[in-house]
């Protein structure tokens, strides 16, 4: 399952029905899962794990060293979950910092040119079309979705089942459930397409709708607007959107 041409390191721990096709280069920390291809001229390299059944395409690069100017060759981490599919010219660097990884779920799709810089941490289900790009240290929650073009600061969090626009400039936190577009960028409501595809109740979505309207269009600041939502929420996805708001935030949430 290893092609002629492709150089892999005898170290290296490549499951038995994983494939590495024409002209790859795979290195001495590297481990494939099972299923796993590598269609031709893939660069995987550091100390980087990929899981089962995921499909990486030409002229992709993994896990090699960051371009943060902090890097001095420590040893750190990428890591790439199951069933997750790669495209054209993707390249994902390993993290900044002893002991310290770049990740990304399962089931992600990664489309052609996306670039995800050193300390990202990309959850499950991900869809981020071509060319997106993230800065160093941004963390995107389960079932996010990208628009081509979409270029992320460094620290910024994205929150689950969110839509960002193509050619949209993220400076600030993306609360979950919400479609955001623009430079500057702008919440425009709820990603409702994606929250029905998702399977999320009627209550759900009213409430959610609700959340945005109380955050979105009062007179109310960042602390009174959680206020009013503490005391209107009741299902689960509002309460998610408290939790991300109130959390720890480097760059604070898009007003």
């Amino acid at each position: 399952m290893i092609h002629a041409t492709a150089v892999v390191h005898p170290n290296a721990k490549i499951a038995d029905d994983a494939e590495v096709g024409p002209f790859c280069l795979v290195g001495e920390h590297v481990t494939l899962g099972a299923r796993t291809k590598l269609l031709a001229h893939v660069v995987v390299n550091g100390h980087t794990t990929i899981g089962d059944d995921t499909t990486i395409y030409p002229f992709c690069s993994i896990g090699l060293p960051s371009q943060d100017r902090k890097d001095v060759g420590e040893r750190s981490y990428t890591r790439i979950g199951n069933r997750t599919t790669i495209r054209e010219y993707v390249s994902i660097h390993r993290a900044t910092g002893p002991e310290e990884v770049t990740s990304i779920g399962d089931d992600c799709l990664l489309l052609a040119y996306v670039h995800i810089a050193h300390n990202c941490h990309v959850g499950n289900g991900v869809t981020m079309s071509n060319l997106a790009q993230l800065a160093g240290h941004v963390v995107i929650e389960d079932y996010a979705a990208f628009g081509g073009m979409a270029g992320t600061h460094q620290f910024v969090r994205i929150g689950r089942y969110s839509f960002v626009g193509g050619m949209t400039k993220l400076t600030r936190d993306v609360p979950p459930f919400f479609l955001v577009e623009g430079n500057p960028a702008r919440v425009y409501g709820l990603n409702s397409v994606g929250l029905r595809r998702a399977g999320f109740a009627p209550d759900e979505l009213a409430e959610l709708k609700e959340c945005y309207k109380i955050m979105y269009h009062s007179e109310k600041n960042t602390s009174q607007a959680l206020a009013a939502l503490k005391e209107t929420v009741k299902t689960e996805p509002g309460r998610a959107l408290i939790a991300f708001v109130e959390a720890e935030s480097a760059r604070g949430i898009l007003k």
